[in-house]
């Protein structure tokens, strides 16, 4: 058939392309004979292509315009209407008036159960022809397109939109508004704190969009908002209606630690705690609870910050108002402890009624008090009142006042010189303060513990809550002091170690302290002496170290301070003076051998001597009763010669007691004592070295 065209010379063809010119009005081909005697490499081919329409060019334009009718312009990433064309298993057809339907999965179609042929639809143009040529649409995105415009215009004509509770999530709930997903935070949901979240789920609500994001196409709703718009006429009438001192009705909403806000109908107002009673109130929840009704009066308000300060206790008289005319000073009155300060602590006698109970009106003695040691709350005590000032709302009370002032009686119940066993109450650096009885109590100075040991602290010698016996030296009425000793329990040693410990005398101490001005030596009976750092230097060269047991002289007694000055170095430097043969080196190693051993033993007698030894005391005195008998068979004062080796070795004291905490800085007056030997100890020296 092909060749019978291609050839012009057939009849038969000439024939059928007349027939198809005849049937057909839209193509004419034209074979002209002048060709047909053309070589066959000069034949135009192009000849048969040639169209030759036999319209009009105003029939073809007009043809083109009916058909370009017949379209309309698709451009990309737009919503358009489509026509559902048909409706398969998993597609739905549409015609959008393009050159080609598009296809749509049927899943987008879910929301829609009656869709049928010939519904219009809203979709969203992907692509009019993708890599297979093919138009893309979407309905999913057109109704998320629809909806986030819907939302932008909300947001900006504050349109309300409703919407329904979709799931929780943290911080909110999820709500679907206009087929979009937004966020409906939990702090928006209702003008009052919201606990369970899940109860919303479900339920349809209304909307006010409250923030939108372009870029991630993302909204925040509020239905709070529409409450508070709601609730803003509403506080705008109730506050244009408040007067001050106005009684009005409230329902607590809600407690916090400062006080409770108050629901009067559309308006919050706070009840500060302070006005929630005329009493002490530690914390709102003791008197309030959420729910509660009740009548509270207005204090002030603002207009401006749409702020109401309440009262509750205003509605009631103030207690001092109301306080029992015969209260006055002297009355006895019975009350809880609401509150401990430093000073003091305050008695509530009834709610709003509250006196002060000074630390200096607990109790008679004068030993400080510490409030919030003595004091707990809550405690009842009785007191008797000192001061009472109703204008000023002020009363001053007193517990030591209940009972009479054991002062007035002291002389009566402690004369000077009495003897009396106390509990020690407290340590200080000079002294010991010792009560004998309930509000009566005094202080044994540090020198007063001991006639023979010098203490750097009282915890040396004594602790808090032993018992210590003491003597009364001294009574001061006014000031309200005792003065107590204990060393004055005994008799002086002194007078007797005046004859036992005579200047030149030898006796055998151990060195205890040692420092860079000399040593205390602890001598016979229990006495400390002082040796120079100079006199401590042995015959070898070396200096004596601590708790080494040597052999001492005396080169200074002196009654009056209560001071013995010694010298080791004295004991062997006479002799060298006097041209006494030394001793061979050995003896005095063996010496130094046997010093070695004493000392040893020393140590652990020690801690016999920190206290006044009462059996050495009674050997003093029977050595003294000795002495002064024979004083008196001779007619005169005895001496003591000097020994190159002591006789005499300390007696056991008694157990020395516990000492107590801590140590302390001696006071001044020790350190005047120390000077003094020390000054004492220089002249002797100067003496010597003369």
């Amino acid at each position: 058939m092909v060749d019978e065209l291609d050839n012009p010379t057939s009849e038969q063809t000439k024939e059928a392309v007349q027939t198809a010119e005849e049937k057909s009005d839209f193509i004419r081909v034209d074979f002209s004979d002048e060709n047909k005697d053309v070589p066959h490499d000069e034949f135009d081919w192009d000849a048969g292509n040639v169209m030759n329409p036999n319209y009009t060019q105003g029939e073809i334009d007009q043809m083109i315009d009916i058909y370009d009718a017949t379209f309309r312009p698709v451009d990309d990433h737009e919503i358009i209407k489509g026509t559902v064309e048909s409706i398969t298993d998993t597609d739905v057809v549409l015609n959008i008036g393009f050159k080609s339907d598009g296809l749509i999965p049927r899943s987008e179609f879910r929301d829609l159960v009656d869709l049928k042929v010939g519904d219009v639809v809203d979709v969203y143009v992907d692509e009019k022809e993708d890599k297979n040529g093919q138009l893309v649409l979407s309905r999913k995105k057109a109704k998320l397109l629809k909806a986030w415009e819907g939302i932008v215009e909300a947001y900006n004509t504050d349109k309300i939109l409703t919407g329904s509770i979709v799931s929780k999530t943290k911080g909110g709930l999820i709500a679907n508004v206009l087929g979009l997903e937004t966020f409906l935070p939990g702090s928006q949901i209702d003008v009052k704190p919201i606990v369970d979240y899940d109860i919303y789920v479900g339920k349809t609500m209304e909307f006010k969009v409250v923030k939108i994001n372009e870029a991630i196409k993302n909204a925040v709703v509020s239905h709070k908002a529409l409450i508070e718009s709601d609730l803003e006429e509403q506080r705008q009438t109730i506050i244009g209606q408040l007067e001050k001192g106005q009684v009005l009705e409230g329902t607590i909403k809600n407690i916090t630690d400062f006080g409770a806000f108050i629901d009067l109908g559309g308006v919050d107002g706070l009840l500060y705690i302070t006005d929630i009673s005329w009493g002490r109130v530690n914390h709102p929840t003791d008197v309030l609870e959420n729910g509660q009704k009740l009548n509270v009066v207005v204090l002030d308000f603002d207009d401006n910050k749409k702020r109401i300060s309440l009262g509750l206790k205003q509605l009631q008289p103030h207690p001092w108002e109301v306080l029992n005319q015969e209260l006055a000073v002297g009355s006895t009155v019975k009350g809880k402890i609401v509150n401990i300060e430093d000073y003091g602590a305050f008695l509530e006698i009834t709610p709003g009624v509250e006196g002060l109970i000074h630390v200096s009106e607990v109790s008679w003695s004068n030993t400080p008090i510490n409030s919030r040691e003595f004091f707990k709350l809550g405690e009842v005590h009785e007191a008797k009142v000192v001061t009472i000032d109703r204008e000023e709302r002020k009363m001053s009370l007193s517990l030591k006042q209940l009972t009479d002032d054991p002062w007035q009686i002291i002389d009566a119940e402690f004369p000077t010189g009495s003897k009396h066993t106390g509990i020690v109450r407290n340590l200080t650096p000079y002294g010991v303060f010792v009560e004998l009885k309930d509000g009566i109590g005094g202080m044994v100075h540090i020198s007063d513990l001991s006639w023979t040991k010098r203490y750097h602290h009282p915890s040396e010698y004594t602790k808090v809550g032993e018992e210590l016996e003491v003597i009364i030296l001294e009574i001061d009425k006014d000031g309200r002091k005792l003065s107590l000793g204990h060393k004055q329990i005994e008799e002086d040693p002194w007078d007797t170690f005046e004859s036992i410990f005579p200047v030149g005398s030898q006796h055998e101490g151990t060195i205890v302290r040692r420092d860079d001005k000399g040593g205390n030596v602890l001598l016979p009976y229990g006495v400390e002496g002082f040796s120079p750092k100079k006199h401590l230097r042995k015959e070898n060269g070396q200096n004596a170290m601590e708790d080494e047991l040597l052999t001492f002289e005396v080169i200074d007694f002196n009654r009056d301070d209560k001071r013995i000055v010694i010298s080791h170095t004295q004991t062997f430097s006479k002799k060298d003076m006097s041209g006494d043969i030394e001793k061979p080196k050995r003896d005095s190693q063996q010496k130094s051998s046997s010093s070695r051993k004493s000392s040893s033993a020393d140590r652990s007698n020690k801690s016999n001597f920190e206290k006044t030894t009462l059996g050495d005391l009674d050997v003093l005195s029977k050595l003294k009763q000795q002495l002064e008998t024979s004083e008196g068979k001779r007619g005169g004062k005895p001496t003591a010669k000097p020994v190159e080796k002591p006789a005499e070795k300390p007696v056991a004291e008694k157990p020395a007691e516990k000492p107590a905490e801590k140590p302390v800085a001696e006071k001044p007056t020790e350190k005047v004592e120390e000077k003094s030997a020390e000054k004492s100890a220089e002249k002797s020296e100067d003496t010597d070295d003369k």
